[in-house]
Protein backbone atom coordinates (compact mmCIF):
# COMPACT_ATOMS: atom_id res chain seq x y z
CA UNK A 1 0.00 0.00 0.00
CA UNK A 2 1.55 3.77 -0.49
CA UNK A 3 1.98 6.01 1.81
CA UNK A 4 2.60 9.52 1.96
CA UNK A 5 3.57 11.51 5.32
CA UNK A 6 1.17 14.41 6.36
CA UNK A 7 1.72 16.48 9.44
CA UNK A 8 -1.32 16.87 11.30
CA UNK A 9 -2.18 19.42 13.93
CA UNK A 10 -4.43 18.83 16.64
CA UNK A 11 -6.98 21.74 16.96
CA UNK A 12 -8.77 19.61 19.60
CA UNK A 13 -6.56 17.15 21.35
CA UNK A 14 -9.63 15.56 22.85
CA UNK A 15 -10.85 14.46 19.46
CA UNK A 16 -8.62 11.30 17.82
CA UNK A 17 -6.26 11.29 15.20
CA UNK A 18 -8.22 10.43 11.61
CA UNK A 19 -7.21 7.15 10.66
CA UNK A 20 -9.20 4.09 8.52
CA UNK A 21 -11.78 2.44 9.84
CA UNK A 22 -10.34 -1.05 8.59
CA UNK A 23 -6.95 -1.24 6.75
CA UNK A 24 -6.76 -1.08 3.79
CA UNK A 25 -9.89 2.14 3.51
CA UNK A 26 -9.12 4.41 0.94
CA UNK A 27 -10.41 6.90 3.92
CA UNK A 28 -9.82 8.45 7.07
CA UNK A 29 -12.74 9.59 9.31
CA UNK A 30 -13.08 13.05 10.12
CA UNK A 31 -15.17 14.09 13.99
CA UNK A 32 -17.21 16.91 14.59
CA UNK A 33 -15.56 19.24 17.23
CA UNK A 34 -18.85 20.37 18.15
CA UNK A 35 -22.25 19.80 18.26
CA UNK A 36 -25.08 21.28 15.41
CA UNK A 37 -28.82 20.54 14.83
CA UNK A 38 -29.15 20.27 11.35
CA UNK A 39 -32.71 21.18 10.65
CA UNK A 40 -34.62 19.65 7.34
CA UNK A 41 -32.98 21.10 4.25
CA UNK A 42 -30.35 23.09 6.44
CA UNK A 43 -26.59 22.76 6.06
CA UNK A 44 -23.21 24.18 8.35
CA UNK A 45 -19.82 24.37 8.34
CA UNK A 46 -18.84 21.60 11.07
CA UNK A 47 -14.90 21.98 12.20
CA UNK A 48 -13.23 18.99 12.91
CA UNK A 49 -10.55 19.89 14.87
CA UNK A 50 -7.67 18.88 12.48
CA UNK A 51 -5.47 20.92 10.43
CA UNK A 52 -3.07 18.82 7.59
CA UNK A 53 -0.02 20.04 5.82
CA UNK A 54 0.34 17.98 2.39
CA UNK A 55 2.83 17.37 0.37
CA UNK A 56 3.48 19.65 -2.96
CA UNK A 57 1.12 17.10 -5.55
CA UNK A 58 -1.20 16.20 -3.34
CA UNK A 59 -4.54 16.99 -2.25
CA UNK A 60 -6.98 15.83 -0.15
CA UNK A 61 -10.76 15.27 -0.77
CA UNK A 62 -13.36 15.41 1.73
CA UNK A 63 -16.10 12.92 1.01
CA UNK A 64 -19.65 12.11 2.58
CA UNK A 65 -19.84 9.24 4.79
CA UNK A 66 -22.18 6.59 3.03
CA UNK A 67 -24.07 5.14 6.30
CA UNK A 68 -25.20 8.96 7.05
CA UNK A 69 -26.57 9.34 3.49
CA UNK A 70 -28.12 5.96 3.42
CA UNK A 71 -29.81 6.37 6.96
CA UNK A 72 -30.55 10.06 7.52
CA UNK A 73 -30.06 11.96 4.45
CA UNK A 74 -26.80 13.69 5.55
CA UNK A 75 -24.54 14.51 2.67
CA UNK A 76 -21.81 17.55 2.19
CA UNK A 77 -22.74 20.50 -0.27
CA UNK A 78 -19.69 20.63 -2.62
CA UNK A 79 -18.65 17.07 -2.36
CA UNK A 80 -15.98 16.10 -2.36
CA UNK A 81 -14.59 19.38 -1.00
CA UNK A 82 -10.67 19.30 -1.86
CA UNK A 83 -8.20 20.23 0.48
CA UNK A 84 -5.21 22.20 -1.76
CA UNK A 85 -1.71 21.28 -0.43
CA UNK A 86 -1.22 25.13 0.72
CA UNK A 87 -4.13 25.07 2.51
CA UNK A 88 -3.16 25.11 6.69
CA UNK A 89 -6.50 25.70 8.39
CA UNK A 90 -9.29 23.83 10.66
CA UNK A 91 -10.49 21.05 7.81
CA UNK A 92 -14.47 21.80 7.99
CA UNK A 93 -17.32 19.62 6.26
CA UNK A 94 -19.77 21.58 4.53
CA UNK A 95 -22.72 18.80 5.70
CA UNK A 96 -26.45 19.26 4.55
CA UNK A 97 -29.42 17.58 5.80
CA UNK A 98 -31.31 16.56 3.18
CA UNK A 99 -34.06 14.66 4.94
CA UNK A 100 -37.71 16.59 3.99
CA UNK A 101 -39.19 15.98 7.32
CA UNK A 102 -36.68 14.77 10.39
CA UNK A 103 -33.66 17.28 12.03
CA UNK A 104 -30.10 15.34 12.31
CA UNK A 105 -28.20 15.56 15.59
CA UNK A 106 -24.76 15.87 14.90
CA UNK A 107 -22.51 15.31 18.67
CA UNK A 108 -19.02 16.46 19.21
CA UNK A 109 -16.94 13.22 18.33
CA UNK A 110 -19.21 11.89 15.46
CA UNK A 111 -17.18 10.82 12.24
CA UNK A 112 -19.16 12.64 10.18
CA UNK A 113 -16.65 12.47 6.77
CA UNK A 114 -14.09 10.71 5.18
CA UNK A 115 -10.72 12.65 4.00
CA UNK A 116 -8.82 10.76 0.78
CA UNK A 117 -5.80 11.87 0.12
CA UNK A 118 -4.30 11.44 -3.85
CA UNK A 119 -1.29 12.53 -6.45
CA UNK A 120 -2.47 15.19 -8.30
CA UNK A 121 -1.48 16.52 -11.70
CA UNK A 122 -1.02 20.04 -12.56
CA UNK A 123 -2.06 20.57 -16.08
CA UNK A 124 -0.15 22.17 -18.80
CA UNK A 125 -2.92 23.20 -21.38
CA UNK A 126 -1.65 23.66 -25.03
CA UNK A 127 -5.08 25.50 -26.87
CA UNK A 128 -6.02 23.85 -29.98
CA UNK A 129 -8.19 24.62 -32.42
CA UNK A 130 -9.84 21.16 -32.49
CA UNK A 131 -10.00 17.99 -29.96
CA UNK A 132 -8.84 14.88 -31.52
CA UNK A 133 -11.82 12.83 -32.15
CA UNK A 134 -12.81 9.71 -29.77
CA UNK A 135 -15.25 6.92 -29.89
CA UNK A 136 -17.14 8.86 -27.09
CA UNK A 137 -17.28 12.16 -29.10
CA UNK A 138 -18.99 15.23 -26.86
CA UNK A 139 -22.00 13.20 -25.97
CA UNK A 140 -22.16 13.64 -22.30
CA UNK A 141 -24.59 14.28 -19.38
CA UNK A 142 -26.32 11.10 -19.62
CA UNK A 143 -26.53 10.74 -23.18
CA UNK A 144 -24.94 7.03 -22.81
CA UNK A 145 -28.24 6.11 -20.83
CA UNK A 146 -30.92 7.04 -23.56
CA UNK A 147 -33.46 4.69 -24.72
CA UNK A 148 -31.90 3.92 -28.24
CA UNK A 149 -28.80 2.92 -26.23
CA UNK A 150 -30.73 0.48 -23.55
CA UNK A 151 -32.88 -0.89 -26.39
CA UNK A 152 -30.03 -2.54 -28.34
CA UNK A 153 -28.39 -2.96 -25.25
CA UNK A 154 -30.52 -5.75 -24.76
Amino acid sequence: MLTVPVALRRLDPDLPVPRQARAGDAGVDLHAREAVTLAPGERALVATGVAIALPEGYAAFVHPRSGLAARHGVSIVNAPGTVDAGYRGEILVNLVNTDTREPFEVRRGDRIAQLVVQQVATPVFEVVDELPASERGDGGHGHTGTEETVAHAT
